[in-house]
């Protein structure tokens, strides 16, 4: 009976010493993570800053805190109202990429950097906005945040954290300066229309008055041309008439017919209600008499009664 005793206390001390070394192992072998750090305390004091990999630790006088990502870490702060220049408020929704970059400042420096940052965004993000007024903060976010980086860059500094960007993803004016901000714009857009309905009117004028420019000057061209070209050949069918007449030698006799044939046709036309008679008419009508009268003496008649007369004159 006290054998059996014996070995079952013999199997629990075992136990108990195997639990023991197990314990033992467990807190003595860490493993670390990539992109993590563990802080390490000996007897509640900063002993070291442990990284990736394997390590050691004295069991129950070493103690690992909890580790730390050194990854860059997105923060998505919720919208804070923010009083502007011309005393509008507007609600600012900002994002912070930061990044842990001393493990033991960022544990002992601060208590929560996260909040910490956080805080330090929105009053950093009230000094910055509150010297501007509505159209400038709209408008002027690039300047926000940089001014915003640098301050968080410079503050964090201290705190083993390393502020890379903030952006504001939003700024949401009341609802009355939307409304405004909308009738604004439709205005706007509609001068500017109308602007360039306008442009576009004189623009169609001016090509319009241009073209008929051009036309009146082409046409204007095209009959001086064509008056030339009809004078050239009015002048030489002249040319040509006159030359024929010569060559042809014609007579007065000729000359004075022709002229006499001509007359009819200067009273042709409907518009003609007075016909003048130039005084040429006279001279024609004397070589046409010196022409019928030669004719009549020239003829068999004619000389038959010249022989007569001359006989009773005889």
């Amino acid at each position: 009976m006290n054998g059996d005793t014996g070995t079952i206390g013999l199997t629990i001390i075992l136990i108990v010493l195997v639990l023991f070394v197990l314990t033992v192992l467990v807190k003595s072998v860490r493993i670390i993570p990539q992109a993590r750090a563990g802080v390490v305390e000996r007897l509640g004091k900063y002993q070291r800053t442990l990284l990736p990999g394997l390590t050691i630790l004295i069991p129950f006088v070493d103690r690992l805190l909890p580790l730390l990502d050194l990854r860059e870490q997105v923060v998505s702060f919720p919208p804070q109202p923010v009083i502007t220049e011309d005393n509008l408020v507007v609600s600012i929704d900002t994002v912070v990429y930061f990044q842990v970059t001393d493990a033991r400042a960022a544990t002992y420096e601060i208590a929560n950097y996260i909040q910490a940052v956080e805080q330090l965004t929105t009053t950093t993000l009230r000094n910055v906005v509150g010297g501007l007024n509505l159209e400038q903060a709209l408008t002027s976010r690039d300047q926000i945040n940089g001014q915003l980086r640098g301050v968080l860059d410079e503050a964090t500094g201290k705190w083993g954290i390393r502020v890379s960007r903030v952006e504001l993803k939003a700024i949401d004016p009341p609802h009355s300066i939307q409304d405004s901000m909308e009738k604004q714009m439709r205005a706007e857009r509609d001068r500017r229309a109308a602007i360039l309905t306008a442009e576009g009117t004189k623009q169609s004028a001016i090509l319009t008055a241009e073209g008929q420019r051009q036309a009146a000057i082409l046409a204007a061209e095209g009959d001086a041309k064509a008056a030339i070209l009809r004078a050239d050949g009015e002048a030489q069918a002249i040319q040509k008439v006159f030359d024929a007449i010569h060559l042809g030698n014609p007579t007065p006799k000729l000359l004075a017919y022709q002229y006499l044939q001509t007359l009819p046709k200067l009273a042709d036309g409907s518009s003609n209600k007075l016909w003048i008679i130039p005084s040429e008419i006279g001279d024609a009508l004397k070589g046409l008499g010196s022409v019928l009268g030669t004719t009549t003496s020239d003829s068999p008649d004619g000389r038959v009664a010249e022989q007569n007369a001359q006989k009773r004159d005889a």
